[in-house]
């Protein structure tokens, strides 16, 4: 009988959620651990087998000068890499200081920031490395994660959702809180994923997912700022758990710019 595939799962900068997610699947973990080989996975264990890896799932972003030297080498050790949760995939809600003076929030925090090394930024594992497949989400929905796990030791490309939050309101019979309640929501513009809770429970969107497919962020953004939503407050919508997503980035600084031009 031929040895099971060998799965490693590393973290980064991170709160550990997404790797709880994983561990929160329980009778389904049970079965997967039964088809893989843990090499590696100190959330679960503290025995550390070395690469290369089957499956490689990266938690975190990259933060340091060390961090960007481990993830190569998890790159170099693993056959498909896998990035799980939105500090992973698009620098988390730590990428505000990319925004902002490192410096600055270092001297504020520490008594001898001579000793800190970090980097200016917080990024993506993917402006690192070649990732094969990300799955969004802060947390990420465990049953995505198996699907993405079960999919890849199928040898078939993992089937997630791509469309906006606003299809599952309409299929949980969630009333839309932006034309009910004139909420600001970012449902229109992010990826499906939660299941549309926040909408459930009366409130907007908070964007957990990052952009969906083809997300027409200029529209979304034009319509809450002419409902009286002030731009910097849209800004600041923005600049969440998925704040440093290309889509998301991109539209914010266009709206801060014309904010900076306006006075």
């Amino acid at each position: 009988m031929s040895e099971r595939p060998r799965l490693g799962v590393f973290k980064f900068a991170s709160c550990d959620g997404c790797q709880l997610a994983l561990l929160d699947a329980e009778d389904q973990l049970l079965q997967l651990a039964g088809a893989v080989r843990i090499a590696y996975f100190l959330e679960a264990s503290s025995r550390i087998e070395p690469g290369p890896y089957d499956i490689a799932l990266v938690e975190g972003s990259i933060t340091t000068p060390a961090d960007a030297e481990r993830i190569q080498q998890i790159r170099r050790d693993a056959k498909f890499l896998v990035t799980i949760g939105a500090c992973a995939t698009a620098g988390g809600i730590q990428a505000l200081r990319n925004w902002s003076d490192t410096d600055e929030f270092l001297r504020a925090v520490y008594a001898r920031p001579e000793y800190i090394s970090t980097l200016a930024t917080s990024t993506a594992i993917a402006d690192h490395v070649r990732v094969d497949f990300e799955l969004r989400g802060c947390p990420i929905n465990q049953q995505q994660l198996i699907e993405v796990l079960q999919s890849l030791l199928a040898g078939r490309r993992p089937r997630t959702p791509t469309h906006s939050i606003c299809l599952d309101c309409k299929r949980r019979g969630t009333v839309c809180v932006m034309v009910a309640a004139g909420t600001p929501c970012l449902g229109p513009v992010t990826q499906a994923g939660c299941g549309a809770i926040c909408p459930a429970y009366d409130r907007g969107c908070y964007g957990c997912y990052g952009p969906a497919v083809q997300a027409n962020l200029a529209s979304l953004t034009t319509h809450l700022i002419a409902k009286g939503e002030a731009r910097e407050k849209v800004v600041y919508r923005l600049r969440g758990f998925n704040g440093y997503s290309p889509e998301f980035r991109a539209e914010s600084d266009r709206l801060e710019s014309i904010e900076e031009r306006e006075g």
